[in-house]
């Protein structure tokens, strides 16, 4: 084996009788990531009655912040994308997520930093809780109990939210951005109500009943998702803020838990020059040159293809204030579905359901979230297991 590669295994074609046999899925995923993914609206539940437990109402007492930060990296980073995007335009104050150690140079007495990290002692968290504490600012601290987080959230005073570490924090979106919502919530910032998110945990739970490992390929969305992915470049974007949201996070866990190299983003700014991607080698190029009479769902062995994955938010807000009409995001979202048509490639469309933000978040989210699991499990790869990722923080702390 060469040197690097400790570790590495699986299989470059996916196994498709694989993810129908739900003793293989088992015994592809000791770490039980697929059982993690499920546990996503019991998440919600958790960390909602761990942040009552809290003395959140101390943010409160100083009024409004000019800013808040939401400062952690990887998983925890987007905890501030979802609370930027479900505060929404009428957000009285800027809502910044911050991915690197300390806080901007602005940050004083007059703002808010949320410290958010799965472990309690990522770099990046803990330098913006120290920071924030210097410096004045209100700090709300958010991670595991009984860690380094916690123990500078004391020293400052401060209110912490424990988040008990089950799973890794690629598996804990919903863990760590509730008490983030619910902290923003009691500054006055979002509208997110008891009612919101029971229903978000509720759809959360038949999401992951429906992607459950016994339900099989034709029925169980996410593994037709995988299986549309398999040997393909995805690309993942969302028809407006929220949708971009879910379709940054759908990046995320294909990078992680299944390898796959994925370009996400907004379909907006795609417009701008991603969607040149569609007449490229990987796509209208390679599928110009395939054979008429080939099956058009299986690959001619000549190379890679685009997968186009596209979150669209369903226009179920369109009350709501927001950056651009629903109707441009809906114009937009048809066009580039006709645009990938016209060129051969294969579109798969993820429509929001819900009545509130999060909910709707919550139903672009569960499925990629189990697609990922599956593609993993499909290529004979332990989505709990990254060796790079291990071998990176070992190079890294040399």
């Amino acid at each position: 084996m060469m040197e690097g590669t400790a570790g590495v295994s699986g299989h470059r074609h996916a196994d498709e009788a694989l993810l129908d046999n739900p003793d293989a899925l088992a015994e592809h995923d000791p770490g039980g990531m697929l059982r993690f993914m499920a546990a996503a609206g019991a998440q919600v539940r958790e960390s909602a009655a761990l942040a009552a437990e809290a003395n959140l109402t101390v943010l409160a007492d100083e009024g409004r912040p000019r800013a808040v930060v939401i400062a952690g990296i990887g998983t925890a980073g987007r905890t501030g994308d979802v609370l930027a995007t479900v505060a929404g335009p009428r957000c009285p104050v800027p809502v910044i997520p911050h991915r690197s150690a300390g806080v901007p140079g602005w940050v004083g007495a007059a703002d808010v930093v949320i410290a958010v990290s799965a472990s309690g002692r990522s770099p990046e968290a803990l330098g913006a809780a120290e920071a924030a504490h210097r410096r004045g600012a209100r700090l709300v601290a958010v991670g595991a109990p009984d860690s380094q987080l916690q123990s500078v959230a004391e020293r400052a005073r401060a209110p912490f939210i424990p988040v008990p570490r089950r799973a890794p924090a690629r598996a804990s979106l919903w863990a760590l951005t509730v008490p983030v919502l619910l902290a923003a919530r009691t500054l006055g910032l979002v509208k997110v109500n008891e009612a919101d998110l029971a229903e978000t945990a509720a759809r959360l739970d038949a999401d992951a009943d429906r992607c459950r490992p016994t339900a099989e390929s034709f029925v169980n969305p996410a593994k037709s998702l995988a299986l549309g992915l398999a040997g393909s470049v995805p690309i993942v974007w969302g028809s407006s803020p929220l949708a971009t949201v879910a379709a940054r996070r759908f990046g995320d866990t294909l990078s992680a838990n299944a390898r796959y190299p994925v370009v996400s983003g907004a379909l907006g700014e795609a417009g701008r020059g991603r969607v040149g991607l569609l007449d490229g080698v990987f796509g209208g190029l390679a599928e110009g040159e395939r054979d008429i009479f080939a099956d058009p769902g299986e690959s001619d062995g000549d190379g890679t293809r685009l997968r186009l994955v596209l979150l669209r938010d369903g226009g179920l807000n369109a009350e709501d204030d927001a950056d651009e009409p629903l109707a441009v995001e809906e114009r937009r979202a048809d066009a580039v579905q006709t645009l990938a048509e016209r060129r051969g490639v294969r579109c798969d469309v993820v429509t929001a359901e819900g009545g509130s933000a999060l909910e709707r978040l919550a139903s672009l989210v569960a499925v990629p979230d189990f697609a990922s699991v599956y593609l993993a499990l499909a290529h004979g790869l332990d989505p709990m297991a990254v060796p790079a990722i291990t071998e990176m923080k070992e190079l890294a702390n040399q």
